[in-house]
């Protein structure tokens, strides 16, 4: 029996220019990896009744429900700086909204097959980014990072042909606040559709910042959460790796999990994308590029202000608001891994700033160290008498420092046994990710130099 899911889409009362409805496209052998009972419950659903073939059939699509109206979005944006005026869900289809306890929500197959924004792409999604995105998205999830989170997981039963050869292919169901971009904005401004703009911006005042004041107040609002959620990312050493203007979600959630990883050994310079060849969204520019982004989602909001002059000199200032935003959140962040109170900023920043030059001249691994502050005593002698000194919170530093992350290697040691059909070693990483404060020796070993992975791939 499959699952009740109580859609009320509202996303579908903007013009039809926003989007192309369409049901997914069917597969033909679907077959369930892993459910998310968590999130389930979260969201208010009833899972009593359901089976494991029914939700195959519904998370691969085959089985779309009576209150769905399947859509894929379209949108534009700034690829690696380079404008791109009309993308979109190029391999995934919108099921719907509900309205659950925890807020409204979309869910969205990743995998679903072609729209019309496909370009030359088929469509479809093979098992290694599915398990990729299930485990990173559960992974920042248990480690209080905003995130896109992960309902479902299905093989498909179906090939999907890649560089490497036929992939057995899958499809990710995922659950978002919305899935509306800055390059939904982008997409608009570059036509001068002026309405379409005034009533994206209606729409998602309403549905995320009700309390903001127009354009102004929906600016400022996203650069409060854009800077939350990047200090976050820079806390626990996690690299995006495509921070696109399609890929900064207007909710201020972590959204679209490819070339992504978190660092083992610390550098601020550290690049995993293969396709990043000059480091534009290395570990250290996340910021910057945050606050570029942010710049172009002002720009696509000044056509529809009344005085554009005015706008842009208003905009401009919260624009110029970013650094600072953004060095509160940080030292917030790094004072708590350091068990030390936010209220000592200047000497909090210090005593952060001379651990990771030290992490970093060393080769340490940034997990590993944060974990075990106490270890420095050893490592860094001069720098834990310093730390000492400031008296820190034992409790504190030991509850915000994770012991389990999602290592690359240890995803590629997944995906490579999931390939070829083993789910064990998926199901295993999973458990522990989704636990970090917990020990867990088997997922807490720092890669060995033969284990290492430099590089990362989209998969798509």
């Amino acid at each position: 029996m499959p699952l009740h899911l109580p859609f009320d889409t509202t996303y579908l009362t903007l013009p039809d220019r926003f989007y192309t409805q369409q049901a997914p496209t069917p597969v033909s052998d679907p077959a369930l990896i892993v459910f998310n009972h968590a999130l389930a419950d979260q969201l208010g659903l009833d899972t009593a009744q359901m089976t494991d073939t029914g939700a195959a059939a519904l998370f691969s699509g085959n089985d779309v429900p009576d209150t769905a109206r399947p859509f894929a979005q379209v949108y534009a944006g700034h690829q690696f700086g380079g404008f791109s005026p009309q993308l979109g869900d190029g391999r995934a289809v919108h099921l719907g909204e509900i309205d659950s306890p925890v807020g409204r929500v979309d869910l969205q197959l990743k995998g679903a097959g072609r729209t019309p924004y496909s370009r030359s792409g088929d469509g479809r999604a093979w098992v290694g980014p599915v398990i990729r995105e299930y485990i990173m998205s559960c992974a920042m999830h248990a480690l209080g990072i905003p995130t896109t989170r992960a309902l479902a997981a299905v093989t498909t039963g179906d090939p999907v042909l890649r560089e490497q050869g036929p992939l057995p292919g899958a499809v990710l169901t995922r659950v978002a606040a919305s899935h509306i971009r800055v390059g939904t904005f982008q997409f608009f401004a570059a036509r001068g559709d002026k309405d379409a703009l005034q009533a994206l911006t209606d729409y998602t005042i309403a549905r995320h910042y009700p309390e903001a004041d127009g354009p102004a107040g929906l600016l400022d609002a996203v650069l409060a959460r854009q800077a939350s959620l990047i200090a976050k990312w820079m806390a626990h050493g996690f690299i995006h790796g495509v921070m696109n203007t399609d890929n900064v979600q207007i909710a201020g959630e972590t959204i679209d999990y490819g070339p992504c990883a978190f660092m083992d050994v610390y550098h601020p310079d550290t690049v995993f994308s293969s396709i990043d060849y000059q480091g534009r969204y290395a570990y250290s520019n996340q910021p910057s590029v945050t606050h570029w982004n942010l710049a172009q989602f002002a720009t696509a909001l000044v056509p529809i202000m009344p005085d554009q002059d005015e706008a842009i000199e208003r905009f401009t200032e919260i624009i110029n608001r970013f650094p600072a935003a953004y060095q509160t959140q940080w030292q917030a962040e790094f004072a708590a891994k350091l068990g030390l109170g936010a209220g000592d900023g200047d000497g909090t920043y210090a005593l952060a700033q001379d651990l990771l030059t030290q992490m970093a001249h060393s080769q340490m691994d940034f997990t590993k160290t944060f974990a075990d502050l106490d270890q420095t005593a050893t490592s860094l002698p001069d720098w834990h008498g310093k730390w000492r000194a400031a008296n820190p919170d034992d409790a504190l530093w030991r509850s915000t420092n994770p012991k389990v992350i999602p290592r690359t290697h240890m995803i590629e040691q997944a995906i490579g046994a999931a390939t070829d059909g083993d789910y064990a070693p998926f199901h295993a990483l999973l458990s522990a990710v989704s636990a970090p404060f917990e020990p867990a020796p088997e997922f807490m070993r720092p890669p060995t130099e033969a284990q290492k992975v430099r590089q990362t791939f989209c998969g798509t």
